[in-house]
C-alpha cells in the first residue's frame, strides 16, 4: 500500500496528488512549512509549530487562518492512516501562497493557498547515529538574510549538506562574515565552554526553532546556565561539547568539527542529560 498524504482538505494516495505547475511555491518558493516529530502517536512540540506557522505566514503576507484543532487533526489522521500509531517519525506541511500566473509581482487578487501533507517514518529518539554523534564541517554561510522565516527556499542548505556527505561529514554549521556560527543546514548549533551551553541568540539571522525554545526551557529546569550569543568556529573546535537540535534529530551531540575531534569523540555528560531529559519530557507532554 502506497503512502497517503493530505492535499487540500482530501486524504489521496501519494502517486494521485498533484499540484499546478502554477503553484508559487514550485515557481518562487513562495511558501512555508513545518516539519513535527511523533513518537506513539504524540506530537511532539506540536503548539510551538503552530506559532512558527503563524509567524512565517504573517511574515511573507500569506492570508491562511490556522486553526490548532484542524491541523491536530491533520496530523493524527496522517499518522492513523498510514498505520504509524505505534511507530515514530515526521510530519511534513507545507502552505504555498497558491497558483498564479508566473510574475514576480505578487498580486493583490485573493489566491486561495494550497496545503499539503504527508508522513515520514523514521527513528528519531534512539537513533544510533545519533547517539554516536555527527561530525560537522564549516562553510560560508551564503543564504539570504530572512533565515526566521522558515520558508522552503532551501537550495543552498541542500548544496551545503550534500557537500559535506559527499567529504565524509554528516552535515554543515554556516558561518557568518564575522566567522560566527549562524546554524546547521535544517538545525540549530550550540556548544558548550566552562558548563555553559551557548548558543547564538534569536534575529534574521538564524531559524526559531520549536525543538530550541523547548530543549532550552529544560536547560532552564535542569539549573544549567545558558547564554544565547554568537560563538566562533574557532570557540566551537575548543568547547568541551557541542550538539545540534532540531525536530528530526532532537537533540543530537557533534563528536568532530573540521576534523577536530570533540568531547573525546563521544557525547559530553550534558549533552546526554539534556538530551535523556528533553526526550522524556517532549514525549510526556506530547499532544
Amino acid at each position: 500500500m502506497s503512502r497517503k498524504v493530505f492535499l487540500n482538505g482530501n486524504y489521496v494516495e501519494e502517486d494521485k496528488a498533484k499540484i499546478s505547475i502554477f503553484d508559487r511555491g514550485v515557481l518562487f518558493a513562495d511558501s512555508v512549512y513545518e516539519v513535527t516529530a511523533f513518537k506513539d502517536n504524540k506530537l511532539l512540540d506540536f503548539i510551538a509549530h503552530l506559532e512558527r506557522l503563524r509567524r512565517s505566514l504573517k511574515e511573507i503576507n500569506i492570508h491562511y487562518n490556522i486553526i490548532d484543532n484542524e491541523f491536530i487533526a491533520i496530523h493524527k489522521q496522517l499518522i492513523k492512516i498510514n498505520k504509524l500509531e505505534n511507530k515514530e517519525g515526521l510530519v511534513y506541511l507545507q502552505i504555498s501562497r497558491g497558483n498564479a500566473e508566473r510574475d514576480f509581482l505578487i498580486s493583490k487578487a485573493k489566491i486561495k493557498p494550497n496545503i499539503f501533507a504527508f508522513t515520514q517514518e523514521k527513528i528519531i529518539s534512539n537513533d544510533p547515529k545519533l547517539e554516536k554523534g555527527l561530525s560537522i564541517i564549516s562553510v560560508e554561510d551564503l543564504r539570504w538574510k530572512r533565515r526566521d522565516i522558515k520558508s522552503t527556499q532551501l537550495l543552498y542548505p541542500s548544496l551545503v549538506k550534500t557537500e559535506a556527505i559527499k567529504n565524509g561529514a554528516d552535515d554543515a554549521w554556516m558561518i557568518d562574515e564575522q566567522g560566527n556560527v549562524t546554524e546547521g543546514t535544517s538545525n540549530n548549533a550550540y556548544i558548550i565552554l566552562n558548563n555553559t551551553i551557548i548558543t547564538r541568540n534569536l534575529s534574521n539571522d538564524i531559524l526559531h526553532g520549536t525543538t530550541r525554545r523547548a530543549v532550552l526551557n529544560v536547560a532552564s529546569n535542569l539549573k544549567l546556565k545558558v547564554e544565547e550569543r554568537p560563538f566562533s568556529i574557532e570557540e566551537a573546535k575548543n568547547c568541551q561539547e557541542a550538539f545540534i537540535t532540531s525536530a528530526s534529530t532532537l537533540i543530537a551531540p557533534v563528536i568532530k568539527i573540521d576534523n577536530v575531534t570533540i568531547s573525546n569523540g563521544s557525547i559530553g555528560p550534558i549533552t546526554k542529560i539534556l538530551r535523556e531529559t528533553y526526550i522524556k519530557i517532549s514525549i510526556k507532554n506530547g499532544i
